[in-house]
């Protein structure tokens, strides 16, 4: 077999990384065995446009499509829980007027 790649390798330790951050998050919050109360469904088209509208700013409304994207590639390999708390963290940073801009607040970084 031969030698990893520099490329593999950085592949490896991602999704190490990614499976330590669900394991310590299910340590931190057990699942739950109560089924009675479940959330209705959505689309994650869905939330991308309720993320946009909710925005801030209209570049922060620009931004809800590649944070969903991220949020939506990675939550396979999540527990729900941690989705959703991701899920709340991307609508609090689109709805902080600060979000997407330098520290002086008045250039967007890019």
């Amino acid at each position: 077999m031969p030698p990893l790649t520099d490329s593999q390798k950085n592949a490896i330790d991602q999704a190490l990384s990614l499976r330590r951050d669900a394991l310590n998050f299910q340590k931190a919050w057990p699942t739950l065995n109560s089924q009675d109360d479940l959330a209705p469904a959505f689309t994650w088209t869905q939330l991308e446009r309720q993320l946009a509208s909710l925005a801030a700013t209209a570049q922060s409304a620009l931004m809800a499509s590649d944070l969903v994207s991220a949020t939506r590639k990675q939550a396979n390999f999540k527990p729900p829980e941690m989705v959703l708390r991701e899920i709340l963290c991307v609508a609090g940073a689109l709805m902080d007027e600060s979000f997407g801009r330098s520290e002086i607040g008045e250039a967007p970084m890019t």
